[in-house]
Formats: C-alpha cells, structure tokens, sequence
C-alpha cells in the first residue's frame, strides 16, 4: 500500500468593513500574505493579486453593500500536480441582487468610460473567474490566478 501524498493548502481569511477604507486594507493585507507565502512585493504575482483584490473589493463595496454587513477575502494557494498551483481569490458579499454579468457575457465600457472596468482587468489578469451563491445569503466572485514555476 503506498502512502497518499501530503496536500499542503494555504489559506487566508478576514472579513473588512464594507467601506472604501475597507477594500484598501483587502488589498494591503493580500499582498502582505502574499510576501509570507514567498511571492514578494512588487513582484508579478502581488502586483496581479492587488488588482484583482482590488476591483473584486471595490465591486464588494460598491455594489454589494448592504449596512451593517462586512465583506469577506478568502486567498486559497492551492497546489499543483502538472502546474506549480493555483492562487484562488474569493471576496464574499452578502447581497444577493445586483450580481455581475458571467464572465462570458461581460460587456466591456466604452473606451473613454472611467468606469465599469474593474471585472475587464480581472478577465485580463485571472486564468478564470466566476460568481457563485453564498451558502448563507450573498454572492461570492472567485477569481483564479495560475501561479509561474518556481
């Protein structure tokens, strides 16, 4: 009988006031669990995993508010077999209407639009991403990133 190899996961969970000062404490303290983790500042990986935090938290604080109620980063470094892994983001909201278009039938601004590009970069960044059902109340917009070789 052989032995089951081990599965080492990393994970990071916190829950943010759903203010802007919120979001930017998100994205701080991803990139500071990222350095932990070995992928340091300023580096391809913290710099892709800042914006899509980044967007996915402003999207959270925005549109997703609901008073009284915090939104929650979850970071998931999950192994690899044939690849080097996956860094799972997940930022978590407790409103249940005004979920985002499926990555699929997402409809990019016009091109002077200062707004409505934030879910454009984390198609552009994330190896993929999607919006799923809380299990309690609200919606949880995941977004993978493909983790380079060591």
């Amino acid at each position: 009988m052989s032995a089951q190899p081990t599965v080492a996961v990393r994970m990071f969970t916190q829950r943010f006031s759903a203010t802007r000062r919120g979001a930017r404490l998100a994205r701080y303290l991803a990139v500071q669990q990222l350095d932990v983790w070995g992928f340091p500042y300023g580096g391809e990986v913290s710099g892709s995993v800042a914006l899509i935090v980044g967007e996915l938290a402003a999207n959270a604080v925005t549109h997703g508010r609901v008073p009284g109620r915090d939104f929650e980063l979850r970071l998931l470094k999950l192994p690899g077999s044939a690849r080097p892994g996956t860094l799972r983001i997940e930022v978590a909201d407790t409103r249940t209407e005004c979920r985002p278009p499926a990555p699929g039938a997402l409809v990019p601004p016009a091109h002077d639009s200062e707004t409505g590009w934030g879910l454009v970069l984390v198609t552009a960044l994330a190896t993929c991403w999607t919006v799923l059902d809380r299990p309690a109340v609200g919606k949880i917009v995941r977004a993978d990133l493909d983790l380079p070789g060591r």
